[in-house]
């Protein structure tokens, strides 16, 4: 395997970070929607703080069109009552003009004392259908403006999208100084890799094989070091954790116990990413699984019968679990991003079983972003358990 170069490859341990699920599909039986676990302020709310009480760094905002809540409202009403937790805002590149949503981020960027992450997405807008090359693009022109914006005092850029010449205001500018916030990116397609490998800092995959793992961080290492860059690498996966293997498979047993493959079906292509590639690939895995839905040790697809997008599961004991993600960080994966259904129970049983054996950092204090004019220490105090 060709080397993978990971810019925090010398730090033990990972950014543990769970799910928000603000955009609907909590659930304790995937597709038997029950309003116990509907996409409210109090649910969510109520899961996000809960992870940053139980010790997770992070928690992924998602966006969607279709259902649940707005991300960056809901973050910015959720950040003044959480202690630690990084927010991990989703924003869609092409929904808002770039130097307000340039402001917006920053803005929460200091509400928050400089706890956010964002996770940038390139999907097509409703009623869109652009090219997979021209959708990157605009996301590129975006990204660009938004970093003039936080860095200089002026935002002088034309491109294919966007021709935009504007002075920037002390309030645009980021709460995090080095560059503002950390971007988190997934796709899979040449013009989306090319996009993270230039501009973004956490590639984040959804599980397949450690096999196929290994061979898109070699890619994205290779097309990184191209630009003389370096990326952290971050896993996107579904957990169902119980006291043993046999109990946890027949919670995921019971999970998937009402699904049929035509509600299944409607489920994963109501998303407005229900056909990308990277949800292709997540088809291909099922296809190749064991009866049982397991394509790899302790590594389930069945979710991915009613999903659209992230569509496996670690499924097994403490243990077994905790092998698995020790194998993840051998490989070089930095960053966990952890679901399961409904989201509060399992957040708590993986904090219970798995969390206090894993040595966890912040992603931004580990790069030494620097926070409010004091620079972090990219190593010593950024990491804790």
């Amino acid at each position: 395997m060709s080397k993978i170069n990971i810019r925090s490859k010398n730090v033990k341990g990972a950014e543990v970070a769970w799910f928000a699920p603000i955009c609907n599909g909590d659930d304790e039986l995937l597709s038997a929607h029950d309003r116990r676990y509907k996409s409210d302020w109090s649910n969510t709310s109520n899961v996000l703080l809960t992870a940053d009480k139980l010790g997770y760094r992070n928690i992924l905002c998602p966006s969607s069109y279709q259902v649940g809540q707005d991300t960056m409202t809901f973050a910015s009403a959720v950040a003044p009552m959480t202690e630690q937790i990084n927010l991990l805002a989703a924003i869609r590149c092409g929904e808002l003009h770039p130097p307000m949503l340039g402001r917006a981020i920053a803005t929460l960027d200091h509400i928050l004392g400089g706890r956010l992450t964002i996770n940038i997405i390139s999907s097509n807008m409703p009623g869109e259908n652009l090219s997979s090359e021209k959708r990157y693009q605009r996301s590129r022109e975006v990204i660009e403006i938004l970093k003039q914006g936080w860095r200089q005092d002026y935002i002088d850029f034309k491109g294919e999208f966007y021709n935009i010449q504007l002075p920037t205001t002390e309030p645009v500018k980021t709460y995090q100084q080095n560059g503002g916030p950390l971007l988190y990116f997934g796709g899979y397609s040449p013009p989306g890799v090319d996009l993270c490998a230039e501009h973004c800092d956490v590639y984040l995959m959804w599980p397949e094989t450690e096999e196929k793992l290994e061979g898109l961080m070699t890619n994205m290492s290779e097309k990184a070091a191209g630009y003389g860059r370096e990326v952290d690498f971050g896993l996107r996966v579904h957990i169902i954790v119980r006291e043993t293997e046999a109990e946890a498979r027949a919670a995921a047993k019971k999970l998937m116990s009402v699904v049929d493959d035509k509600r299944g079906e409607e489920i994963r292509l109501r998303a407005q990413d229900g056909k990308s590639y990277g949800v292709s690939r997540q088809a291909d895995m099922r296809q190749s699984a064991d009866n049982e839905g397991f394509v790899e040790p302790n590594l389930w697809t069945g979710i991915g019968r009613a999903r659209s997008g992230c569509g496996a599961a670690l499924v097994g004991n403490p243990d077994q679990i905790l092998e698995k993600l020790h194998r993840y960080m051998d490989m070089g994966i930095r960053s966990f991003i952890f679901s399961g259904y409904p989201h509060l129970d399992e957040c708590e049983a993986f904090a219970r079983y798995v969390l206090p054996q894993l040595e966890t950092f912040s992603m931004p204090e580990v790069q030494g972003r620097r926070v409010g004019g004091i620079p972090d220490s990219p190593l010593a105090g950024g990491v804790r358990s």
